[in-house]
């Protein structure tokens, strides 16, 4: 009988003394990836939180506004604010702190982004092919990256686009970008766990509703928030799932998330502005 292994995710609250040397030399530890041995067998798990041993004033609400397109503003309990797939034109009401751009089109990134927006990650290398490496800590904020394939001129290029992933206050939030291809066994174990995720639902300028759906099923986010396009290509992704997962269409384009508030069933919630 095929093992299977079970990679555990741990909650706590928990401060690391490192050498400064040894800050330099290696990232910060993630708490939402899975480590994961033996990978074609392994089962990967949701992992839900312990709340019950955070302080009461734990400050851990984070906020998620959808200000079109794949663009969404994520602003931390610290004050750390971010822009998705920032191209310039779709701006939130205050200058992010840090963007991110996948290259797939001109309405996911800008190469004159405001000159005030302290950091810009881009989710491609300036050498075509190679993986681009982010992991920027700001604040109460880590910000990584996991590199996917995107189609280019009929083909595919390696590595032209990032999966951001975003920890604050204890939550794993994911921003797929413009995924072109269903994930491995490998991505998944770089990217761990997400409990929020941004998922394009375009019908196929990216990946069609079936294959998109099977990349949701397998990541089992406590809270999918759709993007990219809406009308009759949201319509068929919801319908994928046929009561698998709840679905709320939100009369605001924002949500205030915390792990206390995390569905326990997963839910599709469709802001304004996708409908």
């Amino acid at each position: 009988m095929m093992l299977r292994i079970l990679a555990l995710a741990f909650t706590g609250l928990m401060i690391l003394t490192v050498p400064v040397a040894a800050q330099e030399d290696r990232p910060p530890v993630s708490q939402c990836q899975l480590i994961a041995q033996n990978l074609p067998k392994v089962m990967f798990a949701n992992f839900t939180p312990k709340t019950s041993a955070l302080p009461a004033d734990f400050a851990e609400d984070v906020t998620i506004s959808f200000l079109g397109h794949s663009t969404f503003l994520i602003e931390s309990p610290g004050g750390v604010s971010i822009a998705t797939d920032y191209n310039g034109w779709l701006r939130s009401p205050l200058r992010p702190d840090v963007v991110t751009m996948n290259k797939a089109h001109s309405s996911h990134f800008t190469l004159n982004p405001d000159p005030g927006i302290r950091h810009v990650l881009h989710g491609w290398a300036d050498v075509p092919g190679e993986k681009v490496s982010h992991h920027l800590t700001l604040g109460d904020t880590y910000i990584r990256n996991v590199s996917t394939d995107i189609r280019s001129y009929g083909g595919f290029e390696e590595n032209g686009n990032s999966i951001f992933i975003f920890e604050i206050a204890g939550l794993c939030i994911g921003h797929l970008g413009h995924l072109h291809h269903e994930l491995t066994d490998a991505h998944y174990a770089e990217i761990g766990r997400l409990d929020i995720v941004m998922v394009p639902v375009d019908g196929g300028l990216t990946m069609g509703a079936q294959s998109m759906s099977l990349v949701i099923q397998r990541l089992r986010s406590a809270l999918i928030l759709p993007m990219h396009r809406p009308g009759p290509p949201l319509a068929s992704f919801l319908a994928m799932f046929d009561g698998k997962f709840d679905v709320s269409i939100s009369d605001s384009a924002a949500v205030t998330v915390s792990m206390r508030n995390l569905p326990d069933k997963p839910l599709i919630l469709v802001l304004r502005g996708m409908m």
